[in-house]
Parts: structure tokens; sequence; C-alpha cells
């Protein structure tokens, strides 16, 4: 159970490094210096807005920061992580949660606009449990950094919020707002053709996509996951996903199907071996014959893999409650805004799950704040 530019002819990209070959598999990614493009089409999502619970209705007013007295230190009964929180999605996290009472760390790689984003959810919403950090999760100092300050100040994680992300193409967001696509058309797929002018996949990108989707996520799960064990009532992980990596329509391979819906047979190695194989397709286009997705490849698979490592975590810590979440067809900047439900809508599922009591489902995909099946 349980989310695109030649760019115009005159797109070129990127002159990155990268070595003669790709296996074994080395972290981060390394893009392709010749970067060779797949053309590809945007997905397609469904809909499903969902209304404020009577719960979180009732909460909305309360901006009381529940605390516990630990060694003579004021210690937040839920302390939480947000990835990316300085705008869209991760933004109304962080409001939500605190609203919820939960003391936040909004992180944001650009420190002023990490504090700048602090500043505005204080004053509008009138919180004083939101606190700014500066993290890259592409940076193991940063990572650290953010680990040490938590350890000290803390002594405990309860929530970590997954959220950094981003769409691994490229895009020609003139040209894309030129065709003034009708959302039902972006909805039902059949904008294929009408995209295939501002739309690229390079090699470059689907580096990048995979390293910040996923390896990035892994990262920074691994760097907190001690602080996270020292959560007295069992850790909540919520890993962002997508529409893109439901297996059923969105994988046409149908051996790498089966064997990706059998949790078993996965861990980390086995995950990093499968990219492997599919960055080596994508250098030479041959995606589509392989049988990848071809529809935002790099996204979907970046996704895919973030359910399978959701999976792999939960099986391995029982205690906790890691589930990964489909926020729906929102409307922020890694869809271009071509979205139709706002970002207070799209941060419920991820809000619901991070509250989750602790005989709630883990190991889940969540279809914003509904149950649904990945896989």
């Amino acid at each position: 159970m349980a989310a695109a530019a030649a760019a115009a002819a005159s797109y070129s990209s990127t002159s990155w490094r990268v070595r003669p070959g790709l296996t074994p598999f080395r972290s981060p990614l390394q893009p392709h210096p010749q970067g060779r493009v797949q053309r590809i089409a945007i997905f397609a999502t469904r809909i499903r807005i969902a209304t404020p619970s009577a719960a979180m209705q009732s909460s909305s007013t309360r901006h009381r920061l529940e605390a516990v007295n630990h060694d003579h230190e004021t210690i937040p009964e839920r302390l939480a992580v947000v990835t990316g929180g300085n705008r869209g999605i991760g933004l109304e996290v962080c409001r939500q949660l605190a609203l919820q009472g939960v003391t936040v760390i909004l992180t944001a790689r650009d420190e002023k606009r990490g504090k700048d984003a602090v500043e505005s959810l204080c004053h509008e919403s009138n919180l004083s449990n939101i606190i700014f950090h500066q993290l890259d999760i592409l940076d193991g100092n940063s990572r650290a950094s953010l680990a040490r300050y938590i350890n000290s100040r803390f002594g405990k994680l309860d929530i970590l919020v997954n959220n950094a992300g981003v769409g691994g193409v490229a895009v020609d967001q003139d040209g894309l707002r030129a065709l003034n696509i009708d959302p039902r058309v972006w909805l039902s797929g059949k904008a294929v053709n009408l995209i295939q002018s501002v739309i690229v996949q390079t090699y470059d990108e689907a580096v990048k996509c995979l390293n910040t989707n996923y390896y990035g996520l892994k990262w920074i799960t691994e760097a907190l996951l001690p602080l996270l064990k020292q959560s007295p009532s069992g850790a909540r992980i919520v890993n962002t996903t997508s529409l893109r990596s439901e297996l059923k329509q969105r994988m046409p391979n149908e051996k790498l199907r089966d064997e990706l819906r059998n949790i078993d047979i996965w861990d980390e190695a086995r995950i990093e071996a499968m990219l492997n194989e599919f960055l080596l397709d994508l250098k030479n286009e041959r995606l589509e014959e392989a049988g990848w997705p071809t529809m935002l490849p790099a996204y979907s698979m970046s996704k895919t893999v973030v359910n399978l490592y959701t999976r792999i975590l939960a099986k391995r810590h029982p205690e906790m409650r890691i589930n990964c979440v489909h926020p729906g067809f929102v409307n922020t900047e890694i869809n271009w805004n071509t979205g139709i439900i706002p970002p207070e809508e799209g941060a419920r599922g991820a809000v619901k799950a991070a509250l989750l009591p602790q005989d709630g489902p883990t190991g889940c995909y969540f279809d914003q704040t509904e149950l649904g099946e990945a896989w």
C-alpha cells in the first residue's frame, strides 16, 4: 500500500564530469559529459481534495508549545525536522505541525530564505515554536552540523519529514506557459504531445534528481537516525513520494514491477545497482526498449526507490512509523505551478503521517491523507 524544456532548439546541457564507466555505482552520482537527452512527457495525476478534519480545525487556534522538563532543560514533547521547508509544501508542513504544538526545525539550503520563512510563519500564524537551521542534504558537513545541533540542544528527534526534492528535467518555462495547457489535460495524460518541445530529460538532470530525491533523503535519514531512535514515543519518518511511483500503471517492465513488489529481496545495494542500470540505459537512449518509465523517467525512478527505501526502513525499525506520502497535484515550483490544489491541502497528508498514533500503519503509501496502493 501505502509524484518537464527544450528546452528550445537552442538548449544545451551543462558539461559536467563523469567517470568513464557506470559500474560499480558510486554515490553521489556523476553526470554525463555529453548531455544526451531523452524527450519525455510530464505526469498525469488524480485529485482527491481533502477537507480539514475536525481535530485539525480545532487545533488551528492552539499555538501552545508542548514541553516536558528533562535534566533541567526544557525539551519539547515532539520535535520535528522538515527538509526543504522554506517554500511550497514544506513550508505548509512546518506551519501545520507547529499549529499542532510540535516544535519544528525548518531547514533550507539558503540561510536567508530559510530565516525569512521562519520569520514569516512566526508573524503570520503567531507561532514561537519554529526554528531555522541550514541544511544541504547533499553536503556531509551540513548534515553532521544539523545532527550535532539537535543532539546538543534536544538529545532526540521525534519526526523527520523528508520533503526536499527536484523535478529532474530541464524546462522551457516561458514555452510551457505559452502552451496554456488546461489542468484537466495535464491530469488526463493527454498533454504528452503538446509538451515535447518544452520539456527534456538530460543525463545531467537525471543524476541531479536521483542524488537529491533518493540519495539526499537516504543520507539525511541515516544522519538523524540515532536521534530518532531516542524518541520516547517511537519516531515518525515521512518521505515525500509521487503518483509517478505507482507501479501498476507507471512501470512498463513487468519483471521489474513484480520484483519491486517483493520487499524481502531489496536492500540499499540492490537499489543502487538498479539505478546504475537505469542511468546506463538512459545514456544509451534505450529507456523504452528496456521497459523503464518514459514519462519523467528520472523523477519516476527516484520516487520508486523512495518507496522501496521507506519499506526497507519500516521493516528494519518496527518501533517507528515510517511511511511515504503522495501530496497530490499541488501548485508548486516543482511542477512549474501547473498544479491545481494549494500547498495547504498538499501538506495534510505529510502532517497526518507525522502525527500517527503508535499503532498506526507503517511501511505504507498514502495518497494525500488516505492509504493507497503503489506496489
